[in-house]
């Protein structure tokens, strides 16, 4: 009978003690939720009420468990130790999953299914937690994600008073997830997680997120893709009809009579219609004769039928005859013709100026009816008018070729030599080559860069003969030679010093009398102190000896002024050199004396930004260059000569024609300007050939009718510039080809040229590295 007690005393205990679950809820409970133990006390009711008659047989047993039931906080405060029967029926309850029995009944009827596991709770009565059912079968929703929030189609919006958004499978309250402030809102619509949308899911009210595969999907159909993956919109084209050929006939039937034997009745019809034809009964069709509708009996007169010419005269011009009427015109016109009466009340509102028709068609049934037109006399009034006071000239048409009209330029080939090939290729810089130059003798090449090294090379073999380091820091801006063959001298520029340089490649009694035109200045300077009033102004440049480690390489000279130099020109005897610096305002252009090592500023104030510089080849002439003009100064009676506008928005570099006639101009807005000085001071000629900026221009020195143009597009164009001395006939300019085989480096190509001094050969310095010689 302990088992039948101890089953009713578990019964009495769950019923008719709450205060014991609220304390077991209270505290946790463990894993076991409210839910789960009203379900199972629900059950054990059950169980209890299909055992009344086995309670029935056994009332007293009974009445002492309820006995018990009604005291349980006693049981609990109770401080009596159990015997050792009640600790092995304990023991038995607390078995899992069917694998001990919790009570020993009499009955096989009595044991614990398989799908529950019982428990012990709070107050250490037994407890049943059943398992989740997993429904074994098959179905189309197996695949379908599982609904955490088990509201079905209830809007979210039910739940906006409560704290929770609905209930899972179990029962459980699903709360609300929490909504960070709007930092926390800054922060994650910054940081953007992986398959963020921005949206919320309706059943989680959580920010929903998607996986790649539905990213994928929705990226397609936004792009009006086909969603699904290996689907080709443009499959191959099936020929269903024409791929096959059909060798077997679609029926076996012989072939009637009647498709290779001529038919009897068709030769009836056929002969009955040429019977006709032969007998005029049938007619072939001819077109209806145009019917005259001239009436005999009405005479008709044509106004200038009667017309008398006159000879052919320049100074008898016929006046122009007036149009013939047109339906509008007509006394009886067509109805489509006639206005409506909005029509003319648009017309009689309108000015005379603003009406498209000087007339109103009108219809009259009879010409006898017709009234006098208002407006004769003011229209042949103004007839007349036109032709008193308008001009006519007879013009003859002229038969003339326009090819006849374009100038006749001479053949190509007529016209060579001129460069056309790559000879050589001389490498050796670091970064940008900047600049360049020929000897006189036509032998050696000198070029600096941006490496600060100046370089001798061989003009033929492209063989590097010497090379000075002249500075770590600033690049070499120009390199030009000291014009004449008695001496070898190389003037440098590199900020705002200029360098002499004898370079050790030549012989040595030429290098001797090279020394000697270099430092005949400083004996110059001991001779010829200077006064005190020019003590008080600082010296415009000041002329030193370089550093040991330059004068053994060969830089015997140095010259410093106080801004940048980026022009170097040498009068043609070789004694005086200009430079330009374009930042140093007043001081931007300077002329030098190489055996007095003195330095002259000429200019006082410069209207503009000085660009270059250069003598004139024969005459005491000397141009200097600003952004948009060229001025000429005399310098025997120094006044200014003139102003040359070649109409550029910024200059880049000029060179005087050998004869000192003409000029021509390079600009960075892509032009070549040619100048006659005795023409004009506008551009004779305009020639836009290049894409981009151009560097630098040059004439041809010996004698031959070339010059040149370098620009940052990477190409040289050479030009035919042919000048007479008739100053009846003007320059041919004639373009002869482009070279091309400079890279552009960050938007610069070619940074200088040069031509040889006797040969149609040209040297051309690119931002690559490289220079190059074209022949």
């Amino acid at each position: 009978m302990a088992p039948q007690n101890s089953t009713k005393k578990r019964k009495a205990v769950t019923r008719d003690s709450p205060e014991a679950d609220k304390v077991a809820l209270s505290d946790g409970g463990g894993d076991i939720e409210a839910s789960f133990l009203d379900g199972i006390l629900s059950q054990s009711e059950d169980e209890d009420e299909d055992s009344d008659g086995f309670q029935s047989a056994d009332s007293d047993e009974h009445k002492e468990g309820s006995e018990d039931s009604e005291n349980p906080e006693d049981d609990i405060a109770s401080e009596e130790v159990p015997s050792e029967e009640d600790e092995e029926e304990k023991d038995k309850v607390s078995k899992v999953n069917g694998s001990a029995k919790s009570m020993s009944h009499d009955t096989e009827s009595d044991e614990l299914p398989p799908d529950h596991i019982v428990t012990e709770d709070a107050n250490g009565n037994p407890r049943y937690i059943y398992r989740e059912i997993d429904p074994v079968y098959d179905t189309d929703d197996s695949d379908a994600p599982e609904t955490a929030n088990t509201i079905g189609n209830i809007p979210l919006s039910f739940y906006d008073s409560y704290p929770h958004i609905g209930y899972d499978i179990n029962g459980r309250k699903i709360a609300r997830p929490a909504k960070g402030e709007a930092l926390d809102a800054l922060l994650d619509s910054i940081d953007i997680p992986k398959g963020w949308t921005g949206l919320t899911d309706p059943n989680t009210g959580k920010p929903l997120e998607l996986s790649e595969q539905e990213l994928n999907v929705l990226r397609r159909i936004q792009t009006n893709e086909v969603a699904e993956d290996g689907f080709d919109p443009y499959p191959a084209t099936i020929e269903y009809f024409t791929s096959k050929t059909e060798t077997m006939p679609l029926s076996a039937a012989p072939e009637p009579k009647r498709r290779f034997v001529p038919s009897k009745h068709e030769a009836k019809r056929v002969m009955k219609i040429v019977k006709a034809i032969r007998e005029n009964r049938i007619l072939p069709y001819k077109p209806p004769p145009e019917e005259d509708e001239a009436d005999a009996g009405v005479q008709r007169y044509d106004v200038w039928a009667n017309e008398a010419p006159r000879p052919d005269h320049p100074m008898n011009v016929p006046a122009p005859k007036l149009p013939p009427p047109i339906h509008e015109e007509s006394y009886h016109p067509p109805p489509e013709y006639l206005p409506d009466q909005a029509e003319k009340q648009a017309w009689e509102d309108a000015d005379d100026e603003d009406r498209d028709k000087e007339y109103l068609p009108t219809d009259h049934s009879s010409l006898r009816k017709v009234p006098g037109y208002d407006r004769f006399i003011k229209e042949k009034f103004e007839r007349c008018l036109d032709l008193y006071l308008a001009p006519r000239v007879r013009r003859s048409k002229l038969n003339i070729d326009p090819e006849s009209l374009l100038p006749k330029l001479p053949n190509r080939n007529e016209l060579k030599p001129f460069p056309t090939t790559c000879a050589t290729i001389f490498r050796g810089h670091e970064g940008r080559v900047r600049s360049l130059a020929v000897d006189p003798s036509g032998v050696w090449l000198a070029s600096g860069g941006d490496d600060g090294t100046v370089r001798v090379w061989e003009l033929l073999t492209g063989r590097q003969l010497w090379h000075v380091k002249i500075s770590s820091e600033e690049a070499i801006r120009v390199v030009r030679w000291r014009p004449g063959t008695d001496a070898v001298v190389i003037s440098v520029a590199t900020g705002e010093d200029l360098y002499f340089i004898v370079p050790p490649i030549i012989s040595p009694e030429l290098e001797t009398h090279s020394y000697s035109i270099i430092d005949a200045g400083f004996g110059y300077a001991t001779s010829n102190p200077s006064s005190t009033d020019s003590a008080k102004k600082p010296p415009a440049a000041q002329w030193t000896r370089p550093s040991p480690r330059l004068l053994n390489a060969g830089v015997l000279l140095k010259t410093h002024l106080r801004s940048t130099i980026k022009v170097i020109s040498w009068h043609r005897r070789g004694e005086y050199l200009t430079t330009v610096s374009p930042s140093g305002q007043t001081s931007a252009v300077a002329i030098h004396t190489l055996s007095k090592h003195l330095t002259q500023q000429p200019f006082r104030r410069l209207k503009g930004l000085p660009q270059s510089a250069a003598f004139h080849p024969s005459k005491p002439v000397f141009f200097v260059a600003t952004q948009r003009t060229i001025r000429s100064y005399d310098l025997a009676r120094q006044e200014l000569l003139k102003i040359i506008q070649p109409g550029a928005r910024w200059i880049s570099s000029f060179d005087v024609h050998p004869g000192g006639d003409n000029l021509i101009v390079g600009s960075y807005d892509k032009r070549l300007l040619w100048h006659d000085l005795d023409l004009s001071a506008r551009p004779y000629k305009t020639l836009r050939y290049h894409r981009k900026a151009i560097r630098q221009v040059a004439f041809h020195r010996g004698g031959l009718p070339l010059f040149a143009d370098a620009s940052d597009d990477g190409s040289v164009q050479v030009f035919h510039g042919k000048v007479v001395g008739d100053l009846m006939e003007n320059a041919t300019i004639v373009p002869v080809t482009v070279l091309r085989g400079h890279a552009v480096r960050r938007e610069l190509g070619v940074m200088d040229l040069d031509w040889h001094p006797r040969e149609a050969w040209c040297v051309s310095a690119g931002a690559d590295g490289t220079c190059r010689l074209w022949m």
